[in-house]
């Protein structure tokens, strides 16, 4: 996939540089051409492998209990298999812990289809090494779908210590509500409304997909956190995804509500990013 993209993309500007310039040596335009290739693709593994931690604060004015802040670190996207690898979620383990969270939230595409990699090398034993004070919890993603192996999926999370949220609404320690909607591959999960809490508490969700923005904005949700959309992995496609989707990458406060759509921890196709990077986001809540 990158390289076709890129070498289209450079094939196309090689073209026009012939075409348009009076340089016609097509063997060193050719050449410049590969190793610009070559160097992306150095880039783009390193952007890809060496993610980094970003910040973020909130005030949410809701509060009904004795927490007075909240600290949540929020990955997504982790296509944990073959090329996004048992070292790759260590380095994630590693960030999270260093960050000492209250949580830690994963948006789904835990895993890249198939949990059978996640199984065979281990990476059980790994995930379940985050330390927090409420503990790990997770939705699916629209490849844990593709993987057809949601049942199998779930009962290594539980042996993770990462309890799954399947269209389901808990309340932790009497402080916050959680939500972890289905993605909307499932075409039978349970509506917003359904999920909705009646305590008058913080209400944080998550929901892989950003598609709709308007009905947890409309519905009261403080905090709505999303992955999915990669912020394109390779540019020029966060272009695209900024058309597709009303936010595609990053924060935004939307009326009363907090959103944040991360571009991923790991990657989906081959291992590199171009425009973006892994990262995981560590959010820092204030309650009033």
């Amino acid at each position: 996939m990158f390289i076709f993209e890129y070498g289209l993309l450079l094939c196309l500007v090689a073209q026009f540089i012939i075409w348009l310039t009076p340089f016609k040596n097509v063997q060193i335009i050719g050449s410049i051409a590969v190793a610009i290739l070559f160097l992306l693709s150095i880039i783009g593994s390193y952007l890809a492998y060496s993610p980094v931690v970003r910040h973020l604060e909130i005030t949410v004015d809701k509060q009904d209990s004795d927490l007075n802040t909240l600290r949540a670190v929020v990955a997504s996207d982790f296509h944990l298999g073959v090329l996004s690898h048992k070292r790759h979620l260590q380095r994630f383990v590693s960030l999270a812990n260093e960050a000492q969270p209250d949580i830690v939230l994963l948006a789904g595409d835990i895993v890249d289809d198939d949990p059978k990699w996640f199984v065979q090398e281990g990476m059980a034993d790994v995930m379940k090494q985050l330390t927090s004070t409420y503990g790990t919890y997770g939705i699916l993603g629209n490849h844990e779908y593709y993987g057809k192996k949601i049942p199998e999926f779930i009962k290594e999370m539980e042996n993770a210590n990462v309890k799954m949220l399947l269209d389901e609404t808990i309340l932790i320690e009497d402080a916050f509500i959680l939500t972890g909607q289905e993605d909307r591959t499932n075409k039978e999960r349970k509506p917003l409304e359904v999920l909705k809490p009646s305590a008058n508490l913080p209400w944080l969700v998550m929901n892989h997909t950003p598609d709709d923005l308007n009905t947890p904005s409309q519905m009261g949700v403080d905090l709505h956190m999303s992955g999915h959309t990669h912020k394109g992995q390779l540019w020029p496609n966060q272009y695209i995804t900024a058309r597709v989707f009303e936010l595609d990458y990053g924060y935004k406060l939307k009326e009363q509500m907090h959103t944040l759509v991360s571009s991923g921890y790991g990657f989906w196709g081959p291992p590199m990013r171009i425009g973006s990077r892994s990262e995981l986001w560590v959010v820092d809540i204030t309650f009033k």
